[in-house]
């Protein structure tokens, strides 16, 4: 269970040593630095896999005959993102025989993106012809995303410090949101030209510009303990965590600051699953409209606001960015209710659109930053996978009851119930300010001192 370049923890007679004062970061050696442009490749590598096990993989099923309940069960590989903090502490703790030598992270990435290469691979042999060899297959792809997913956000974090996690995140973004424009749209147009199994093929083929960046890149320089013995290991891995949040928040600011992130993206999930799709069918568009403004035009106005919200962390910080974007996400939910008077008018849609996709791609990359600032780096891939599950946990209830809601009432008044709930969250944001400043800093600090 030990590692080879995991370092021990500093000298204890150097412990009391005050660290450097934090040096501040100016945008444009946020967005230069090496890791900067290092992380679009990361984030293409994870936003490959997860359409071609979920959405784009649905549309290849249905070309074989699969009925639709097997469709929807087959698709939903794509859940395992949602329970990778499961195995998150394994990336902490443990190296991966034959990867050593590239150090913890990128071992474990170098890894998982070559697992989702042959998953790929597979695919295209099989094909849903022989549907048990290629759910299995479909499975692995999925497992290893997710596996993939904790290990660049925990290089990420680990890299650089708070000060340049906005534009770390932002191009990130870029490169994730790229790769769901290759595995969306541009698969589906091959598709009709060439078989399917060609294009997984390809989309194989793509992984390997990330795998070329991560054997150029470098290892982050953290200091993490080293355990002695399995249950010193399962200790540090398992069980230190989770302690270790509340021990350095105390009880009371932990269990507030989770309450923060259960709920402070309610207002943007109340318009994620099931429900979108048919109000825009409602409102009188037609799905070429609704995909062009919606995933194609929308897709780049989101880069906009992801990369806009880098430059505004980087000059501002974390907390500022992140109660404007709550706040002007949530009140872009009312421009749906003004939608409503607007029935198959492109041009109020395209704006509304605008609006909501520039303050999403802000929201999230100010998100990111600050799930960031809360993390220990001596359990980051542990800590950061169960933050961010949490963050998405109120979408999985919501996609439940949303229609119903809408049903009993009518979907502006879903708009306008979806816009006050970010009240709570504002509240308690407001309340927590000071001690998520002294979080921040703290994380500055040690980020500069290691």
């Amino acid at each position: 269970m030990t590692s080879d370049n995991v370092r021990l923890p500093k000298d204890p007679a150097t412990a009391d040593i005050p660290p450097p004062p934090a040096k501040t970061m100016s945008v444009w050696q946020a967005f230069t630095q090496p890791a900067a442009w290092t992380m679009f490749f990361f984030g293409f590598s994870s936003g490959l896999p997860f359409l071609l096990v979920a959405g784009t993989l649905a549309y290849w099923l249905k070309e074989n005959g699969i009925v639709l309940k097997e469709i929807t069960i087959i698709a939903s590989a794509g859940m395992t993102y949602a329970l990778k903090f499961l195995w998150a502490p394994l990336l902490d703790q443990t190296q991966l025989p034959g990867f050593r030598r590239l150090g913890l992270r990128r071992g474990w990435l170098l890894a998982s993106q070559l697992a989702v290469v042959a998953g790929l691979l597979v695919m295209a042999l099989f094909t849903p012809t022989q549907l048990t060899a290629f759910v299995i297959a479909t499975v692995f792809v999925a497992f290893a995303g997710a596996t993939q997913d904790i290990a660049v956000d925990a290089y990420r974090i680990e890299i650089a410090p708070p000060a340049a996690q906005g534009a770390l995140v932002a191009t990130y973004s870029l490169g994730y949101r790229i790769a769901l424009i290759v595995t969306g749209m541009v698969a589906l147009i091959l598709a009709d030209h060439v078989p399917w199994s060609t294009v997984y093929l390809g989309m194989a083929v793509l992984m390997l510009l990330p795998v070329a960046a991560n054997l150029m890149s470098r290892e982050p320089d953290t200091y993490r303990e080293s355990p002695a013995s399995w249950r010193e290991a399962m200790r540090l891995g398992v069980i230190d965590p989770f302690a270790d949040f509340f021990r350095r928040f105390g009880v009371a600011t932990a269990l507030l600051t989770l309450l923060f992130i259960l709920l402070f993206k309610v207002p943007e999930q109340a318009l994620v699953g099931g429900i979108m799709s048919p109000f825009y069918l409602d409102m009188g568009f037609s799905k070429t409209e609704i995909g062009a403004v919606t995933k194609l035009y929308g897709i780049w106005v989101g880069i906009a606001g992801v990369f806009a919200a880098g430059l505004a962390i980087a000059r501002w910080g974390v907390r500022w960015p992140l109660i404007t974007s709550i706040v002007v996400c949530a009140s872009c939910n009312l421009l749906y209710v003004w939608l409503t008077h607007h029935h198959g008018d492109l041009a109020a849609l395209t704006f509304v659109i605008s609006a909501e996709n520039f303050s999403l791609g802000f929201l999230g990359t100010a998100a990111v930053a600050f799930l960031s600032s809360l993390v220990n780096r001596q359990h980051t891939a542990t800590q950061y996978a169960l933050l961010s599950s949490m963050v998405n946990l109120p979408g999985k209830v919501l996609g439940v009851f949303a229609g119903a809601i809408v049903e009993a009432t009518s979907y502006s008044q879903y708009f306008v119930i979806a816009t006050i709930a970010v009240l709570p969250a504002t509240l308690l944001f407001i309340y927590l300010w000071p001690r998520f400043a002294s979080a921040d800093e703290g994380a500055t600090r040690r980020a500069q001192a290691g």
